[in-house]
């Protein structure tokens, strides 16, 4: 077994849509990114990579590459289950969370649980998907942003 963590925020920015683990969530503010700006999913992504030796999202989908602009990061999400499929492996588990202070995504949590497992071709039973505000504290307290924490066991194929 592997274990990657990964890490991700992006601040909010008018005039974008928010997606969340693959889900669009209704609020005035989206994510402002290079892709879809999924924090969420770019934190797993960054994970997976590091548990495979890798590098992180950035090498594998540089920003300054206009193919990635506004790519679906469940696309990334497939290519990365590629590499790690490639490499031998398959995902154990994810545990993952977000925290920021609004908007409240738990009705959304199960969707994107599914959207992840789906592009990882993993039981939804292996991924975990928190949130959490900051009680107002930092960046995501204030509204600003959203940040994201992922850790992940991969294990060889069975």
């Amino acid at each position: 077994m592997r274990i990657g963590v990964g890490y991700d925020v992006h601040r909010f920015s008018e005039n974008r849509p928010l997606i969340l683990g693959g889900v669009k969530i209704p609020f005035n503010k989206g994510l402002l990114g290079h892709s879809d700006a999924d924090v969420l999913v770019h934190a797993i992504n960054d994970a997976i990579l590091g548990a495979l030796a890798e590098g992180d999202i950035g090498k594998l989908f540089p920003d300054n590459n206009p193919k990635y602009k506004n790519m679906r990061s469940l696309l990334m999400t497939e290519e990365v289950w590629s590499l790690l499929d490639k490499n031998g492996y398959m995902i154990g588990n994810i545990d993952s969370v977000l925290a920021l202070q609004e908007p409240k995504i738990a009705p959304y949590i199960e969707k994107m649980r599914k959207n992840i497992a789906e592009a990882l071709k993993t039981d939804i039973c292996n991924v975990s998907v928190k949130a959490t505000t900051t009680e107002r504290l930092g960046f995501e307290g204030r509204g600003e942003g959203v940040s994201s924490y992922a850790v992940v066991i991969i294990k060889r194929k069975e």
